[in-house]
């Protein structure tokens, strides 16, 4: 079977132009952030409302994988699963930024840098200097 690549092509033009679908986040752009209520409404238009999945997707502009996910989260383990999980982040970024800290704040800081030097030898890492070049040893 043939496949003619002028149609299919024309089919995305359509659906992904400047009136069709959005193709992602712009470059450089955040993440859109969905609180927990945002979350719950959409999953009960899917759950009560009985819309699919796809139909809220265009309505909300988001992906319907996305929403599969949620109400799948809802129906095993209930309403607190919408709730979004902090993410832990590198914990050495609130000292380093800052310029005048507090004397505990140094220790808390030079503690922590310690502790990941020590981490890093014990996996068999080499380091020079300031800890910016790294050579793992076999």
């Amino acid at each position: 079977m043939k496949v003619d690549t002028k149609i299919y092509f024309h089919f995305f033009v359509l659906k992904y132009s400047k009136g069709g679908m959005n193709m992602g986040r712009p470059k450089g752009g955040k993440n859109k952030y969905w609180s927990k209520e945002e979350k719950l409404r959409i999953v009960k238009k899917v759950v009560n409302e009985g819309y699919s999945s796809r139909e809220v997707a265009e309505q909300e502009n988001i992906d319907d994988g996305m929403i599969r996910r949620w109400v799948r989260l809802y129906a095993e383990k209930g309403e607190d699963s919408l709730q979004n999980q902090r993410k832990p982040g590198n914990p050495l970024v609130k000292y380093s930024k800052r310029k005048n800290l507090t004397e505990i704040e140094k220790l808390e800081y030079e503690n922590m840098k310690l502790r990941i030097e020590n981490e890093r030898l014990k996996k068999g890492y080499i380091m020079k200097g300031d800890g910016s070049v790294v050579i793992f040893k076999k």
